[in-house]
């Protein structure tokens, strides 16, 4: 009988062994959340690419854009639990239920893999008068209203860079206004031309003007120096501030994925993360490289949710 039950067990055994050898037996699909050729769309096709060589099957991304967001994160929780749909989710998703957009947030994922941030920067013109961030915050503590600062659109992540930073210098919201744009790229332009006094993006989106020598970075709001601009202090050493904030990207699956499957994904996303092509790759496009895995992305995604919440209820953002 005990040689039996052996033999019982070692057959199970073997077949979920073999089970979770098998994955994936069909096609991947990758859901991506925002449209095509944008920062999101083009690192989620070079990772689809390298899992489909990684893994021996297609992995087909599809644009699931609409809802600010929150149609294609939808698609990805909303997807059967079998490691056949994934996706990448980003930091929209530790905002858009404080917007009353969506009941989605963080917990409604596995998380595989955190891949990329870019902590956003404080930039001015290059012929600003203010040679610090402290010099800024000081001058709109005295004046106001006087200076004005862009980067995205209302509530937009790089919005919440700004109101978060002033909510932990003790400035108010009205202190430096808000002009929305309709992206970094035409903020940036705005500034040169003196329509406004600060953006805050990251600094690969305001790379172009500061390498023109028309713009220049004041801080990162990271508790680390910028890979592409080292001598940027950050936000403690600035303004001795503790505000920390970026845009960032990562790959998640429907909440319950099974273990194997979800130990497979993350292992082949850690190899082509610390592969030498994904750092030229990502070096070439000017994102910041960042890695946090399953219970570690967790936890990142938390405590994000937990600063957006803050500002966006100080903001009168949140519903």
């Amino acid at each position: 009988m005990k040689t039996l039950v052996r033999a019982v067990a070692l057959t199970f055994a073997f077949a979920a062994g073999a089970a979770s050898a098998a994955y994936p037996e069909r096609p991947i699909t990758f859901v991506v959340p925002w449209g095509a050729g944008g920062g999101t769309d083009t690192t989620a096709r070079y990772f689809a690419a390298m899992m489909e060589k990684e893994l021996g099957q297609p992995v087909n991304v599809v644009n699931r854009t609409g809802g600010s967001g929150v149609v294609g994160h939808s698609a990805i929780a909303q997807a059967p639990a079998d490691g056949y749909t994934i996706g990448m989710i980003t930091v929209e998703i530790s905002m858009m239920h404080w917007q009353g957009l969506t009941e989605l947030n963080p917990t409604s994922y596995t998380p595989l893999a955190l891949v990329n941030a870019d902590p956003a920067g404080f930039t001015v013109r290059a012929d600003s008068p203010y040679k610090s961030v402290r010099e800024v915050l000081d001058y709109a503590r005295a004046n106001p209203g006087k200076l004005k600062a862009s980067g995205t659109g209302q509530g937009g992540i790089w919005h919440l860079a700004l109101a978060g930073l002033m909510n932990d210098t003790k400035l108010p919201a009205t202190a430096i206004p808000w002009v929305p744009s309709n992206g970094a790229a035409p903020a940036m332009q705005d500034l040169v031309a003196g329509g406004v006094d600060v953006v805050t993006c990251s600094l690969p989106e305001a790379r172009a003007m500061i390498d023109a020598g028309k713009a220049k970075p004041l801080a990162v709001m990271d508790t680390k120096p910028s890979g592409l601009f080292p001598n940027v202090p950050t936000m403690k050493q600035a303004a001795g501030s503790d505000w920390t904030v970026a845009a960032w990207r990562g790959i998640a699956g429907p909440k319950g994925l099974p273990k194997d499957v979800e130990q497979k994904l993350v292992a082949t996303i850690r190899k082509i993360w610390e592969s030498k092509e994904f750092k030229d790759f990502a070096t070439s496009k000017g994102y910041g490289t960042e890695w946090a895995a399953q219970a570690d992305f967790a936890a990142y995604m938390a405590k994000g949710d937990r600063s957006m919440g803050e500002v966006m209820k100080a903001l009168g953002l949140a519903k």
